[in-house]
Parts: structure tokens; C-alpha cells; sequence
């Protein structure tokens, strides 16, 4: 009888156990973010981000929110070289083998609408799995949004490599590495 018993728990501690490993496994990492545009006139995205656009993502404030260390990077995308820095942060993430996604923004907010907005999503597990769909947003005098051009892309990134994703007048540099 208690063999069964014992028998019958099996299952439940293994589940626990793989449950503990699942969340021992989620690691603390610093994520640096700069996106830039290309001199020129921007391309339009043909649609306007949505309402939504932030959809649930945890926001970078002063909770999460880091010193930046590419600096000398940023620096180098100057109007000399031909372009803009439009918005540059890092903060600290968990990653881990479920996808974690993060607002970011710049600018005042108008009508729930950033210059620059959009959200990261990212997924550790042997390489680190990106998602970016960020918009740079053209408001009118009145704070609505006119155009907007989009990048949104998935990639894979190495571990404190910094990255760059190419998306015609828009560009991304991303560096992701553990704390």
C-alpha cells in the first residue's frame, strides 16, 4: 500500500522538480538598444501602429532601466555620417526559455503615442531568439500621428555580441548580455 502510494507521488515530484529547473534556468541579462535612421526622407509604413502597440509588454522605467555603454556606437551615427539616432536605452531583462517582451519608447506621449515606440521580445535558449517591432512615429501639430515607418524583424543573436538589423531607413543595434 505505501509502495503504491509512493508510486502514485512520482509523478508530481518529477513535475516540480522540472518546474524549479525550468525557473532556475531564467537569467538576468542587460539589454542595449539603439535605433537610427538613415539620412533622407523617411519611408512611409503604409499603416500606423496600433492603439495597442504596447499589447501587455512590461514598460522600461527607473525599475528596469540601465546605463547605456554604447555610447561611442551612438556617437558614430551622427548627421556627418549620414544619421539619426532616434532612440537609445538599455535596461535588465530575464530571459529564458519563454519569450519575455519589453515596451520601449521615446518622446512625449501624445494620445498613447510615442515618436518612437514599439516592444522587444526575447527568448534564451542555445542563441537569443529577438523579436522588434518598433515604430517611428511623425506627429502633426495637433499630436496625431501623420506616417510612420516600421521595423519589425526577428533574428538571432550571440551573447554579448552587439547585432545590427537592417531594415531599409531604419537600422537596429542590439546588444543583449548577461549580468
Amino acid at each position: 500500500m505505501r509502495a503504491l502510494r509512493t508510486l502514485a507521488l512520482l509523478p508530481l515530484i518529477l513535475l516540480s522538480l522540472l518546474g524549479s529547473t525550468t525557473a532556475l534556468a531564467e537569467s538576468l541579462y542587460q539589454v542595449e538598444v539603439i535605433v537610427f535612421r538613415q539620412a533622407g526622407e523617411p519611408i512611409s509604413a503604409g499603416q500606423l501602429p496600433p492603439d495597442n502597440w504596447a499589447q501587455s509588454a512590461l514598460p522600461v522605467d527607473g525599475s528596469n532601466s540601465r546605463n547605456t555603454a554604447l555610447n561611442a556606437e551612438a556617437g558614430k551615427l551622427n548627421p556627418s555620417s549620414g544619421y539619426q539616432v532616434l532612440l537609445h536605452q538599455a535596461w535588465s531583462q530575464s530571459l529564458g526559455e519563454s519569450s519575455s517582451r519589453v515596451a520601449i519608447s521615446t518622446g512625449d506621449e501624445q494620445f498613447g503615442h510615442h515618436p518612437v515606440e514599439g516592444t522587444i521580445s526575447l527568448k534564451a535558449g542555445r542563441v537569443i531568439e529577438l523579436d522588434s517591432d518598433i515604430w517611428v512615429n511623425q506627429l502633426d501639430a495637433s499630436g496625431t500621428i501623420s506616417d510612420s515607418e516600421r521595423i519589425k524583424q526577428s533574428s538571432r543573436l550571440k551573447s554579448g555580441e552587439l547585432t545590427f538589423v537592417d531594415n531599409g531607413s531604419l537600422g537596429l543595434l542590439i546588444r543583449v548580455s548577461p549580468l
